[in-house]
């Protein structure tokens, strides 16, 4: 009878794996993620170091970019310095013509000048002009009701390669409600 209720419900079912062949799944899956993990901060170390590697290079390049064109600056300026170190010593003699000074030191400020307008320097042209707060910093203001206009430049603006870098000190005149002319003092 034992045999026929066996063919009733079948083979018997295999019972659950034993706690062993869990345990030895379980360490392998433990084993299989913590080589996933070692994989995964080795990879991150790496890329770690490749990006400090990357920024300290292009500090580099920066820094050495900056010394070239300084040197080039300052390679460009070495005649005028000649040039204003001359007139220093021709200043010593006792018979001075004040004349041939000036002269000299117009001609230094001009080489000088040059210099800086090759290396990207230009002056902010301001009288006359409509007053702009980007270029120009007001520092005296005559009365009137009309647009602000640059009357007098007290302190000359430049820009280097378009940006501004020292703006214009002016006196802002503004022309009256007649609309006469502005003009400057």
């Amino acid at each position: 009878m034992a045999d026929q209720h066996e063919a009733e419900l079948g083979p018997e079912p295999q019972g659950p794996a034993t706690a062993e062949d869990e345990e030895a799944q379980i360490e392998a899956d433990l084993a299989a993620l913590l080589r996933e993990r070692d994989d995964a901060l080795d990879v991150a170390r790496r890329l770690q170091a490749d990006f400090e590697n990357y920024r300290k290079r292009v500090l580099r390049e920066q820094t050495t970019l900056v010394e070239r064109s300084t040197v080039g600056l300052v390679e460009a300026l070495l005649p005028v310095l000649d040039s204003f170190e001359l007139a220093v010593v021709n200043l010593d003699g006792s018979d001075v013509d004040l004349d041939k000074v000036r002269k000299g030191v117009e001609l230094v400020f001009a080489e000088f000048l040059s210099v800086l307008e090759k290396n990207g320097l230009e002056r902010i042209e301001s009288q006359g002009v409509a007053f702009d707060p980007n270029e120009h910093e007001a520092v005296m203001q005559d009365g009137g009701d009309g647009e602000p206009v640059v009357g007098d430049v007290l302190r000359t603006g430049w820009k280097l390669k378009g940006r501004v870098l020292r703006p214009a000190m002016v006196k802002v005149v503004r022309s009256s409600e007649e609309g006469t002319e502005v003009g400057t003092e």
